[in-house]
This record gives structure tokens, C-alpha cells and sequence, in this order.
């Protein structure tokens, strides 16, 4: 016969207290280190919900690379103390993956975060302890609003995500140096429009007539957009002639045809690697009545600071067929250049003598006979007035060759003083070299075909921070997802060299 003690009866009361604790010990860390420090630690030390969620573990593999650590983030003064503020880094992944999700709202990227505690987890939200979830903490009350989400997007300086964007291309040139010699020798620039979330670019909202394309009115839904023209055809053409206005009728030959539309732009300078893919090195967004050569210098100027160097060749469309473009990458001693489809502008191809002094049409080269500042175009230059040489310095008793229709007065020309003006008209355009460099277009192509998949033409944003900000964390996943690609094929590749020395020391 067993016997029964007063310890057997409170024995299970007793294990409770012991219960509890080990149930408290095995709850994750509310306080987590980065996302970088988070991905470089051994996988097995992170919590088991979080190494069970694949999506946590794939968020975690593809941000991780970035340098969190050195994240610029807010000042540290609050004027609410005891709430632990957002930080700006966890916005900045969070967006990341409702780019990479697709999500066009705020409040779908917050269910998705909701619905996924360990991915809020794995990004650094502040977390609000909770024991009713066996994670420890209570996500609802962890996510911001999505209004908040919001309004971090439009407050945010530029600056911070442009930070993320150095360290891609930093990170890709370190993996891609031991595989090219010449990363970012040869870069192409192009733009994108992006359509502004207002009811002027719907053609089925009633406006009042010219209010639609009056760039005067601004549209109430974004006070940061412009009016500008995607596309212009500047020619009467055979096939479509535009039809002559039933009011105010003007010769149909005379009418410029373009589509208008009130947005914003986007520049982009990427580069190339054969067989590796495409990788964006420079971005800035514009209003969309900025010209397209207006992204010049700015884009090259943020390209040589990322890489460190001038590249030695560019390939852009015929909208930057300007003298500066070609004078950027010329160099005396090197053998770069832009390659740019000429322009017709009115008038003949200029022609010059081996001193640099352009040819009239007859064949004489026409001297310089004074100088002056141009200071109405996007770039201020120098530009030079160049003469009849059969009337200046000294008037002579000869006629022109060919009794051009200027004659007796004489033909003038103005150019540039700058050397591109030069390489502009002397560039061979159907040189191999030129077509090899031509064809690096096709890297901004590709890259913009990418950002139109990630839904940058039409952004459901109504300010231009927070697009100016949405267009830099697209270019931010692009580059990641091209670093996981490089990462990826590197490791099959090294995983198949090992395989084959193993196979050649078995037999």
C-alpha cells in the first residue's frame, strides 16, 4: 500500500513558480542590437520564433547587409522622455519592405507588419512587453500609425537614405574588385517621369477648361509638383500631321505635340558590369519642369564622390547633346569621351581647321572677333562671335565662292568658347568605339524598367519629400537585390570548385 504525504499534495504548486521563470527566460529580448549585427551573428542565437518565420529570415538576409550601425538617426532630445521614440533606421527598413512587397499604402505595410511579429522583431520597432503572446511583447501596440508612418517619410532629410545608397555601392564594389578591373569607368544617365497623386493627371475628373495644363494653378493634392512634358515631337510628320485648332487656329505644322502632366523626375547614373548585371550609382529627383540636362551635374558630381573618380565614358540620349556633357569627360591624355546623338539645330554640321576655328559653308575659316558671357542658359559659359574672315580683321576686295545669301554683309556664327562645343560636332558617331559606349544604355533602361515593376511612376504620395525619399529607398532595393544576386552566384560558384577539387582528389 503506497502512502500519501502533505509534500506530494503541494509538490505541483511548487513547480510552478519554477515553470513560470523558465517560461520568462525563454521570451526574446525586448532590447536587440542592429539589423547589421543581428545578420553577422550565428543564426542559432536568434530567437526560435524568429529563425521559424521565413519572411523574418529573408528580410533579415536581404537588409542586414546594410551598415545599420552607422545609420544617421534622430537627435536623442525628446520633448516626451519616457516614450521610446521611432527610430529612423527602422522606418527606413520598414519602407524597404513595402517597396519590396509592392504595398502602394501605409496602412497595408502596418497589417503586414502586424501579421508578422518576428519580422517587427528583426527590423528595431520599440516594443511594448506583453505576456499574453509567447514572443513578449504586444506588436499592435509596438507599430507606429500609419499616419505616423507617414509623416516620418515626408520629415526625414534625404540625406539619411542617401547614406543607405552609399553603402550599396560601396558593398557592390567590394564584391565585383577581384572580378572587374573597371567598375564605373563607363556610366549611362537617363530620367524618369513620375505622375503626381492629383486629379489634374486624371482625364476622367472634370476641370474647368485650361485649368487641367495651366502651370499657373497648382493643384491642391501636391504643392511640390510642376507641370512638364514627357514626351515632344517638334515635327510635322507624314503619317499623324496634329490637326489644326478650331479656335484660335494656327498652321498645324507650327504645333508643338506632347504629353503634359504634373509630376515629378527622376535621374539616374548606373553602370554596367558584363555578365553581372546593372547597378545604380547616383539619384536625384526634380520637379517635373526641370530639363533633363538639369540632372547633370548634380548626378555626376554625387558619382564621382561615391566611386572616387571621373568615369571615363558616358552614355546619354539626345537630350544632353549640350557642350558641357562632352566637355566633362574630355581629357587630353586620356582617351574618354560622351557618347550623344547629335541634334540638328537649325543650320549646317560645322566643320573646323586644325586650330579649332570653325568653317563657313564655303570653306574658309572664320575668325574670332570677340567674346561674351552667356548667362540666360542652365549653365553659364563663355561664348565667342566668329566672322566672315573675307570682311575681319581687314575687308578685302574678294567674294564669296559660293555667294552665300549673307554675302556682301558677310556670314557670322556663334559659339561656345569651351572645347566641347568642338567635340560636339567633330565626335565620330559611327566609330566602334562609339557604338560600344552607346550601348551602355541599355543599363538605365534596364534599371528604370525595375523602378516601374516597384511602382515608381505612380507613387500614392502627395508631397515632395516623401517621394523624393520613396525614390531613393527603390534605388536603395534595386542595388540590394543586385548584391544578393552577386553573393549568391559567387557562392555556387566557390560551392562547384570545391566539388570539383574534391572529385579530382578522389580519383
Amino acid at each position: 500500500m503506497s502512502t500519501f504525504s502533505l509534500a506530494d499534495l503541494f509538490s505541483p504548486l511548487a513547480q510552478v513558480p519554477q515553470r513560470f521563470a523558465l517560461r520568462l527566460s525563454s521570451r526574446p529580448p525586448l532590447q536587440r542590437p542592429s539589423l547589421s549585427a543581428l545578420a553577422g551573428q550565428d543564426q542559432a542565437r536568434l530567437p526560435r520564433f524568429v529563425r521559424e518565420s521565413a519572411v523574418a529570415t529573408r528580410y533579415l538576409n536581404l537588409l542586414g547587409t546594410l551598415d545599420w550601425g552607422n545609420f544617421p538617426e534622430r537627435a536623442g532630445h525628446r520633448f516626451w522622455p519616457d516614450v521610446t521614440p521611432l527610430s529612423l533606421s527602422a522606418l527606413a527598413a520598414a519602407y524597404l519592405v513595402k517597396l519590396d512587397q509592392h504595398m502602394p499604402h501605409m496602412p497595408a505595410l502596418r497589417r503586414y507588419l502586424a501579421e508578422h511579429p518576428a519580422l517587427v522583431w528583426v527590423l528595431g520597432f520599440p516594443l511594448t512587453p506583453s505576456r499574453q503572446f509567447s514572443w513578449g511583447f504586444d506588436v499592435a501596440a509596438s507599430l507606429p500609425t500609419h499616419r505616423h508612418l507617414s509623416r516620418l517619410l515626408r520629415t526625414v532629410p534625404n540625406a539619411a537614405f542617401q547614406f543607405l545608397l552609399d553603402n550599396t555601392v560601396q558593398q557592390i564594389r567590394a564584391e565585383l574588385c577581384t572580378e572587374v578591373k573597371d567598375f564605373g569607368q563607363t556610366i549611362s544617365l537617363d530620367t524618369k517621369h513620375i505622375l503626381a497623386w492629383v486629379k489634374e493627371n486624371n482625364p476622367k475628373a472634370y476641370l474647368k477648361k485650361g485649368d487641367r495644363y495651366d502651370k499657373d494653378q497648382q493643384p491642391n493634392g501636391d504643392p511640390d509638383c510642376r507641370l512638364g512634358c514627357k514626351r515632344r515631337h517638334n515635327q510635322r510628320t507624314a503619317k499623324a500631321p496634329p490637326p489644326t485648332p478650331q479656335e484660335d487656329p494656327v498652321p498645324a505644322n507650327t504645333i508643338s505635340v506632347g504629353e503634359y502632366y504634373w509630376g515629378y523626375g527622376s535621374g539616374v547614373v548606373a553602370t554596367k558590369v558584363s555578365e553581372w548585371g546593372e547597378f545604380v550609382l547616383a539619384e536625384l529627383t526634380q520637379p517635373f519642369n526641370r530639363p533633363d540636362v538639369a540632372y547633370f551635374h548634380p548626378l555626376m558630381d554625387e558619382t564621382e564622390r561615391r566611386l572616387g573618380f571621373r568615369p571615363k565614358f558616358g552614355a546619354f540620349d539626345a537630350a544632353f547633346d549640350a557642350f558641357y556633357v562632352y566637355a566633362h569627360f574630355y581629357r587630353e591624355d586620356e582617351d574618354g569621351f560622351a557618347a550623344v546623338p547629335f541634334s540638328q539645330r537649325g543650320g549646317h554640321k560645322k566643320t573646323f581647321d586644325e586650330a579649332g576655328l570653325p568653317l563657313c559653308q564655303a570653306g574658309l575659316a572664320m575668325p574670332l572677333k570677340y567674346t561674351f558671357w552667356s548667362k540666360s542658359s542652365l549653365v553659364h559659359h563663355e561664348r565667342g562671335r566668329h566672322v566672315c574672315p573675307l570682311l575681319f580683321p581687314e575687308e578685302t576686295d574678294e567674294a564669296c565662292p559660293i555667294d552665300h545669301k549673307n554675302w556682301p554683309k558677310g556670314c557670322t556664327t556663334t559659339l561656345p568658347t569651351n572645347i566641347g562645343a568642338r567635340i560636339r560636332y567633330q565626335l565620330d558617331r559611327e566609330s566602334e568605339a562609339y557604338k560600344q559606349v552607346y550601348k551602355q544604355r541599355t543599363a538605365t533602361e534596364r534599371i528604370n524598367a525595375q523602378t516601374v515593376a516597384l511602382g515608381i511612376e505612380r507613387p500614392k504620395l502627395r508631397n515632395g519629400t516623401s517621394i523624393t525619399n520613396h525614390n531613393t529607398l527603390t534605388y536603395v532595393l534595386i542595388n540590394l537585390h543586385a548584391l544578393q544576386r552577386i553573393r549568391q552566384r559567387k557562392a555556387a560558384r566557390s560551392a562547384r570548385t570545391d566539388e570539383d577539387s574534391a572529385q579530382a582528389s578522389d580519383t
